[in-house]
């Protein structure tokens, strides 16, 4: 029988604890603003981070949203000899899915170059499923293994997309790994992270992130363990208040020490596949509002003269205040001036995307079922 290999370019720190470094790129949306083509594509695919989480799509395919803002990616390999794929790994969901050869859509153009390999994988697939609203066929692939480390997980299902929406050819990610629970897995497929924990090749059922914020190196995901290079002071622990996604509690949204948002306590997911802070809109306009942000289009900008006179937004999540300054929240774009990292949404549940995981190292605790999060060097 032949096997197809999934292998991760990683260093390894110990036999069970692992990391896989990650890229920090040109965002989908830096691109398109280089090639003058940001507001087409904006109005196009309007940004709805909010789309992986609703319950149409809770046990299924996660949907084709545009996050142009996504920029953290890392290398995993198909194939014996291996053909790398970039990966979002994305705490919002559960599936690992890459392209096909039979996607014939704008941005699938991964396999060009070695055809024959992926075809005899493609021989090697069985029990597929496929989903005509969302354009993802869903097969088992017989061995996801590690090559660095002597680690392999046998039986992982992994998608396989056949049509892709055309602004993924401006995102750098030619797919995605998911790092949520099983529950929210497409076709009955057992997570990476959960194959890994069932055949107990890491230490500690973990893992953490760690989301360089000006360099486009340094940023990495550890499986199996905490690295304490990329943290200081404590760890504070959050039991999750749902076990679907890396989903916990948070009490209040503070400007100034008054509470300016999520009043009396608001749920909120801890997801590293989302670039902003969403929360409901009423909460983000009010938060904006203290900010001094013009709403223009959907997007909020301020005055770039005045970021060091800001103040902080503060998270009070489990008795500890998560706090992030002017620096943090704000982001500079080429054509559009200095733009805030909060989004509103038609909803009430908040996300804690990648504004907020640059400041704070974040462990995923499947063990306890409990986020970890501390400040990030």
């Amino acid at each position: 029988m032949k096997w197809a290999f999934v292998v991760f370019a990683m260093v390894t720190l110990s036999d069970c604890l692992v990391q896989i470094p990650l890229q920090k790129g040109k965002s989908a949306r830096e691109v398109l603003e280089e090639q003058g083509l940001w507001e087409e594509y904006r109005q196009k695919y309007p940004y709805n981070p909010m789309a992986k989480f609703d319950g149409i799509f809770a046990v299924g395919p996660e949907s084709m949203t545009n996050d142009a803002g996504l920029s953290y990616y890392g290398v995993i390999s198909i194939g014996n000899p291996p053909q790398s794929f970039q990966v979002i790994f994305d705490t919002g969901s559960s599936n690992l899915w890459v392209p096909s050869i039979y996607c014939n859509s704008a941005p699938c153009k991964w396999y060009e170059k070695e055809p024959r390999n992926y075809l005899q994988i493609v021989q090697y697939l069985n029990k597929c499923t496929y989903f005509p609203p969302l354009v993802f066929k869903f097969c088992t692939g017989f061995i996801f293994g590690w090559q660095v480390g002597g680690l392999a997980v046998t039986n992982q299902i992994f998608g396989l997309s056949q049509t892709e929406a055309p602004f993924m050819q401006y995102m750098q990610a030619d797919g995605i790994l998911g790092l949520a629970y099983p529950s929210l897995s497409a076709s009955g497929a057992t997570p990476v992270f959960d194959n890994m924990m069932n055949a107990g090749l890491i230490d500690q059922n973990l893992f953490s992130v760690y989301l360089s914020s000006n360099t486009q190196q340094g940023s990495v995901v550890t499986f199996g363990g905490v690295d304490i290079n990329h943290y200081s002071g404590s760890i504070t622990w959050i039991p999750l208040s749902s076990e679907l996604y890396w989903q916990i509690t948070v009490d209040s949204v503070t400007v100034n020490g008054q509470v300016v948002a999520c009043n009396g306590g608001c749920q909120a997911i801890v997801d590293t596949g989302t670039s902003m802070i969403v929360g409901p809109q009423s909460d983000i306009d009010n938060i904006n509002a203290w900010l001094g942000a013009i709403s223009q289009n959907g997007e909020y900008l301020v005055n770039c003269n005045y970021i060091g006179q800001m103040p902080d937004v503060t998270f009070n999540i489990n008795g500890q205040q998560f706090t992030l300054p002017a620096s943090a929240y704000i982001s500079q774009s080429q054509n559009y001036g200095c733009l805030t990292g909060f989004s509103g949404q038609g909803s009430n549940l908040w996300i804690l995307g990648d504004v907020f995981l640059r400041q704070y190292y974040s462990i995923f605790d499947r063990g306890q079922n409990m986020v970890g999060l501390a400040k990030a060097r």
